[in-house]
Formats: C-alpha cells, structure tokens, sequence
C-alpha cells in the first residue's frame, strides 16, 4: 500500500473497530456488518486455543459475500476428500454469507476482523495458518501484508479483474498494487483476466488461467438431491417461471409481463425470489398479486403448489428452485447492483431471461451467444420471449440443452485450484 494511504486507511478501519460495540443491532446491512465484529476475537481465539494443530497444515480460504464463498466451496469440497490432514478456516466479509456458509466443510467458519494491522497480526499468530487463499477478489492489503511477513503463503483462485473495474483506478491501483504484488500464486479465470491482474501488479510469472470455480459449484448442485420435502410442496404440472434474485426495477417488468402472458397461458405460475426478502418487498408482491386478481402464497404456505405467484421469503433455497422452472429469469440486469448468477438456472438445462442492460457479466454474455438465454429490454420484449418459449417447447427445450452445455465447458476450475493450492501448501513446508 502507498505510504500516504496507510494511516487513513488504518484510521477507517480503527474507527469502524470503535463503532462495533455501540451500534444497535439491527436488520440493516451496514450496522450487521459492524455488530459482527463484536467479541470476534474472542471466538477465534478460543477455536484456536482448543482446536489448532500445529502438526497439521492449515488452510486459511477468505471470501467477501456469497457468491464469492460459493465459488470457495467446490475446492473445499476437495480438500476435504483428498487432504484430510489439512485443518481448514473460512472466513467472510459480509453478513450475507453468514447463512450460507454455515455449513461448509471447514474446522472454523467465521467473519474476518476489520482490516487493522493488529487485528490482522494478532489473527495470524492465533490460527497460525500455512496458506491463506482469497476467492475472486476480495483481497485486504494489511491482512497480505502481515501474511507476507509471517511467512504465510498466499493466493487467489478464480481471480477476476474487469478491464474497467474500480480496481484499476489510480486510488484502488495505488492501495493494491503492492498487495498484489506480493501473492504468491494467482489463478485467473481467463486470459483478460490474468492480464489485468498483472497490470495491476501481480508478477506475471505467478499468474495462471485456472478457470472459474462457479460452474464446478452450480453443477455439482445440480448433481445432488435438493431439498426433497421442499421440491416436492411446491412440484406440479404447471408451467412454472422461477424468478431469483429480483429487485423492484426487475419487477416493475416481470409482474406486467406475468400478468399479460397469463392471458393466454392461463395455468402459469410464478416463483419470485427477493434479492432482499424484506417484509416491504414481500408485501407489495402480495399487494400486486391480490390487485390483479392472483392467488399469491409464501414459500412454506400449505397452498403454495396451487398458487399463482409463490414468493421466496428465505434465503439459501433459490438455487435448488431452479430445478421447478420450465423458464428461469434472473435478476440484477436492472439493477445496479449488476446481474446475479445465471449460471444456477443453466446448470438445471432451463432457458434464461434477464434484463438487457448486464453488464459486465461474461457468464451473461456466453449464453446468450449460444442461444442458452435472451436479453431483454422490457415487459414488452419479455412477454414475446415467454410466450414464444412456452407455446413452442421444442425452442425453450433447445435453449436450455444450449445453456447446458455452457455450463459443462466451463467444468474443471475446481481441479485446477486445488492444484495451486496444494502446490501454496506444500511450498510453505519446504
């Protein structure tokens, strides 16, 4: 990090530590981001003291949200099935991850300490890691360095770095550069990747296409039995849209559309999953539904499989949903918060809607070129697309098989992680 960023980036972080122990407790992400911290170090602490074999090699993974730890989960997978004598620790930023990682094969889940130097210090010398491995990007500059000093080997699988991502500005380039700089081993996702990350200072020598881990993740999903009480409450012949990840400015496009594609095709229903599943977001779907006319029903109502529109008001089921869908939309293209994974739907072989403004989503971009989902402008555009999809299935058919296939090409990042990982591993033993 640039010396003259050092004492104010130290100063937000030392100040966000103040705040921690006074903020209420509250649904709000800012203050759970916060609140979270809260006798953190105490629960590491304790973990290690009672848990920490020094004999055993420790694998330290850290992810930034849910996607990011989502993508972490098919290398932990493997960890856990070939190198058991490795003890492993997963950290996360966001309170969003909390739920879905609450069961991941590790030894010790938890969230990552506030980037301060003595957090961090204090952090490797408790869990005292061999390796620490960041998924995607969410890389901390103290915590790098601190690693670095210790002599803990560092990574990142399933690298990823935008051409016009903030990343590459002149602050972000000049808080990072010397962090990335000092990994040890990086696995891209692509070649434009890899060659960003350099850019931005990682040596070119340590830097290697691996692929991206998401498309291991969301097919190994698929391969697994979901919740079978929960598919089952909801499985019915009905044509069915299963919409995830939606925000409002998704849905001012997907209700107009649903209701007008309704008129013929009176037996569709729609599965709606909030990005955010707030009591406000919930209740104006209802409101919506009741006022047209729907029937409308939550998740884990009785009468959910007869609904019109069912809504999604838990986290951590939508991937699993996808399996019901003979149409998957997926929000986020309206939003800019930017597009959600459209990966999720594809794995299952469904054809996949989403809003035409998507960004910088690669994902996006490969199945729409290869006819596995459509873009689309408005409720217009959508209501033409799923009424062409729904009256000719041998087309919706052939867009999902394509969408499919998308997701079998990208197989095989898992692997390669693992490998860069093992390789961190066995460097820091010699």
């Amino acid at each position: 990090m640039h010396a003259l960023l050092r004492l104010p980036y130290e100063f937000v972080w030392r100040a966000a530590n103040a705040l921690a122990p006074v903020v209420p407790s509250s649904g709000n992400k800012i203050l759970r981001t916060l609140k979270s911290r809260v006798e953190l170090k105490a629960r590491i602490d304790a973990w290690a003291g009672a848990h920490r074999d020094l004999s055993r090699p420790l694998l330290w993974m850290h992810a930034s949200s849910v996607g990011e730890s989502l993508q972490a989960l098919p290398v932990l997978n493997l960890f856990r099935e070939r190198s058991r004598e490795v003890q492993i620790v997963f950290t996360f930023y966001s309170p969003s991850a909390e739920t879905a990682t609450r069961n991941f094969p590790a030894d010790f889940v938890s969230y990552l300490p506030f980037d301060t130097a003595a957090s961090m210090r204090h952090l490797i010398e408790s869990l005292k890691p061999t390796a620490l491995v960041f998924s995607k990007l969410d890389v901390w500059p103290t915590l790098v360095a601190e690693a670095r000093s210790a002599g803990v080997r560092t990574g990142i699988i399933s690298g990823t770095l935008h051409s016009d991502s903030g990343r590459s500005s002149t602050i972000a380039s000049l808080l990072l550069r010397d962090t990335y700089a000092a990994l040890d081993s990086v696995g891209a996702v692509s070649a434009e990747d890899r060659a960003n990350i350099v850019e931005l200072g990682a040596h070119a020598s340590r830097v290697t296409v691996t692929g991206d881990t998401r498309y291991d993740q969301v097919w190994a999903r698929r391969q697994r039995d979901g919740p079978v009480e929960l598919l089952d409450h909801l499985r019915t012949n009905r044509p069915t849209i299963v919409a995830g990840s939606t925000w409002q400015s998704d849905e001012v496009h997907l209700l107009k559309s649903f209701a007008k594609t309704r008129k013929n095709h009176r037996r569709l229903r729609l599965i709606i999953a909030p990005h955010e599943p707030t009591a406000g977001s919930i209740e104006s779907i209802i409101s919506w539904s009741n006022s047209n006319s729907f029937t409308a029903a939550r998740l884990d109502d009785p009468t959910a499989a007869d609904a019109d529109l069912v809504i999604v008001d838990r986290l951590g089921v939508l991937g699993d949903l996808y399996a019901l869908a003979d149409i998957a939309y997926v929000g986020g293209g309206f939003h800019r918060a930017g597009l959600h994974s459209v990966l999720e739907p594809a794995a299952f072989g469904k054809p996949v809607l989403f809003g035409a403004p998507y960004g910088r989503s690669r994902e996006a971009e490969l199945l729409v070129s290869n006819s596995g989902a459509r873009a689309i402008a408005d409720a217009s555009e959508l209501t033409a697309v799923l009424t062409q999809w729904l009256t000719d299935s041998s087309t919706r058919t052939a867009a999902g098989s394509a969408a499919e296939q998308v997701v079998k090409r990208g197989l095989g990042a898992a692997e390669a992680s693992y490998s860069l990982i093992t390789k961190l591993l066995e460097a820091a033993r010699l």
